[in-house]
């Protein structure tokens, strides 16, 4: 029997469709995650070392994600990757970012440079900027208050959809050899203005959706206090949206149909697919209209 691939933050955007795919392509796959909801998973959390060792045993390749809470990677993460190493994983799939090689402030950037001296064969996912921010940490000023709030002025971002990152990630781990040592930057293939991105909801929709301009200070109270985010996640998501304020996180590639040989989404029909997530929901005890109980409070994924 083949060792299996264990697929960290397995029910997220991107674990959620890589096990799918993998499964689909005959591979052993092993999901992990705190609350594993597969009912072949195993729970793992890089905070607590007594679920590492089931997670490890007889795995050779696994896919990384770091949790978003998880800032300082030499304490919160290493670890684990470490107990990883003595228990004979020899490949990490790392789910970076877009700009890891440009910003080394980012949690990502220090997760690359531990593996480049680790001693593992590694290979870097540097997707640009998810689809799926716009369903998730941003769904409920979309849905609720029809607007936009991030730091990146009016620079261009490469959109990508987390589905076409998993698609990557799958061919990577079916044939990790071949990719050692290579950095891939999924992106889709048009880099759009938030201005633009509100004009696609807005188009979708069926209603005016607004992107405003706060500053970095001011979007950190943003989301702290209104999306609900804890203080390393709000600062790393302003460090994100600091690239597009630079013109730093515009570029694209073609690394997402080299790889998997076709084309990826584009944000309209991501925005098409998804656009339930948008509608607004009437709660007459939610503390703002049309806030669901699960965004009373903000949230992140």
């Amino acid at each position: 029997m083949s060792a299996p691939v264990l697929v960290t933050g397995a029910t997220g955007n991107v674990g959620g469709p890589l096990v799918e795919a993998l499964r689909a392509a005959g591979a052993a796959v092993r999901p992990a995650a705190r609350r594993p909801r597969d009912p072949e998973g195993v729970r793992f959390d890089f905070s607590d070392p007594g679920t590492w060792d089931a997670a490890f045993a007889g795995v050779r390749t696994m896919f990384l994600v770091r949790p978003p809470q998880l800032a300082d990677v030499r304490h919160d993460l290493v670890p684990a990757l470490v107990r990883a190493r003595e228990r004979g994983v020899r490949h990490v799939v790392l789910l970076s970012v877009q700009g890891a090689g440009l910003v080394p402030v980012l949690p990502h950037a220090a997760a690359e440079r531990w593996l480049r001296r680790s001693g593992l064969a590694w290979t870097f996912l540097r997707p640009s900027y998810f689809d799926q921010n716009l369903t998730t940490v941003f769904a409920a000023d979309i849905r609720v208050r029809s607007r936009i709030v991030v730091p990146a002025g009016t620079g261009r971002t490469a959109f990508v959809d987390a589905r076409d990152v998993a698609a990557v990630a799958a061919r990577v781990l079916l044939d990790p050899r071949a990719h050692a040592g290579r950095i891939w930057t999924p992106t889709g293939e048009e880099a759009l203005t938030w201005d633009e991105v509100a004009a696609v909801l807005g188009e979708v929709l069926g209603r005016t959706i607004a992107y405003t301009r706060p500053g970095t200070r001011a979007y950190v109270r943003h989301a702290r206090h209104q999306l609900g985010m804890d203080p390393a996640m709000a600062a790393t998501t302003a460090a994100i949206h600091a690239t597009a304020r630079l013109g730093l996180a515009g570029r694209l590639t073609g690394d997402v149909r080299a790889v998997t040989g076709r084309p990826p989404t584009s944000l309209r029909e991501f925005a098409r697919r998804e656009s339930r997530v948008w509608a607004p929901v009437r709660c007459p005890d939610a503390t703002a209209p049309g806030t669901p109980p699960e965004h009373r409070n903000g949230g992140h994924p």
